[in-house]
């Protein structure tokens, strides 16, 4: 059977770092858990400094982690409560397509959702839709020889503090994306006239995952995950780990010389979006360097590097045959996102 966690409320340091260990002590479990402050977490492939004002977050002395699993920035607290699964890439929940992956693991969530009197809808790649309103968040990632899943049930959301801390060019840009926010985002409190308490969606949360993986064991955590978990955080809480992607410019083109054109594009594909910055030789139209961040989705993660270095010194005419290879050679899965799609990113013809 896979260990359970159910913790409840634990310090936000602690509601990232448990599921980064366990995957690293050769362990599988499943925590239940939310947060007792508030923070900012962004995802793997993230530019922070493109996608979170960190100055308002230093200000309102909100933390900003980045975490291993891809996805987009989010702000979180207390409100939200985490399912975060960590099994073997051998467990047969694994033994299909990631987007398969995806819909059954988030099967636990649906039924506690139905199970509340809602009537909530899967929609791929990675969503829980009531009344067309996104009530849940999500993504995987690989840790060593284990897959982690992790997603959230929203009780509440602070809709215009996740405003606040997100990277926008101007003030009437974040008027639009607050309303954005609260026209696509829902909750239980604003879905039930009588919410349930955390208690009530721990216990439901438990029973369900209890069905998809044939039974939970309870456990604590003890004294070595919380040791790993302590080595971790002198890593992931380094300026390094954090701003380790923080190299992008201003979206635009630029000549850098007569003969070398700096340029940035930015796509939303299905899974996500994806930004990129390439150096073109303007003579041949060779790629000399090119970088990829955004908030999708890419099994194995060292997949992003692969893609990169395929496009290095290839000529555009060749990019998406080059890329092509490199998914079919490496078997890279990046639900809703095409081979296309990076070219698209990179404004490069095909």
């Amino acid at each position: 059977m896979i260990p359970l966690y159910n913790l409840g409320s634990v310090p936000w340091i602690d509601s990232q770092l448990l599921y980064h260990a366990l995957p690293r002590l050769g362990r599988s479990g499943l925590f239940l858990l939310a947060p007792q402050t508030p923070y900012v977490c962004i995802g793997f492939h993230q530019d922070a400094a493109q996608e979170v004002d960190l100055r308002t977050c230093a200000e309102r002395k909100i933390p900003v982690f980045r975490r291993e699993v891809g996805g987009g920035a989010v702000y979180l607290d207390g409100q939200q409560i985490f399912f975060q699964l960590v099994i073997s890439k051998e467990h047969p929940l694994l033994q299909v397509t990631r987007e398969t992956f995806y819909q059954r693991a988030l099967e636990p969530a649906l039924e506690t959702l139905r199970s509340l009197g809602l009537d909530p809808r899967y929609k791929p790649v990675n969503d829980i839709l009531i009344n067309n309103h996104k009530i849940t968040g999500s993504g995987a990632a690989e840790i060593d020889n284990y897959v982690v899943f992790v997603g959230n049930i929203l009780l509440d959301f602070d809709y215009s503090t996740m405003a606040d801390v997100l990277k926008v060019p101007d003030a009437k840009f974040r008027d639009k994306l607050h309303l954005s926010l609260k026209n696509n985002l829902t909750t239980l409190r604003c879905e039930l006239k009588n919410p349930p308490s955390t208690t009530e969606v721990y216990h439901l949360l438990e029973k369900n995952f209890s069905v998809l993986l044939g039974g939970l064991e309870p456990c604590v955590v003890d004294d070595a995950l919380r040791i790993k978990a302590r080595q971790l955080e002198q890593e992931m809480l380094s300026e390094d780990w954090l701003l380790r992607r923080g190299k992008l410019q201003p979206v635009r083109t630029l000549q850098v010389r007569s003969d070398v054109e700096l340029v940035e594009g930015l796509h939303k594909a299905a899974g996500g979006l994806i930004r990129a910055i390439l150096e073109i030789d303007r003579t041949d139209k060779r790629i000399l360097s090119v970088g990829f961040s955004g908030d999708f989705f890419i099994h194995p993660p060292e997949g992003i590097k692969w893609l990169e270095d395929a496009l290095y010194m290839c000529l555009s005419e060749n990019a998406l045959a080059s890329i092509q290879e490199v998914y079919d050679m490496q078997k890279i899965e990046t639900p809703g996102v095409q081979p296309e799609d990076w070219l698209l990113a990179s404004g490069i013809q095909y």
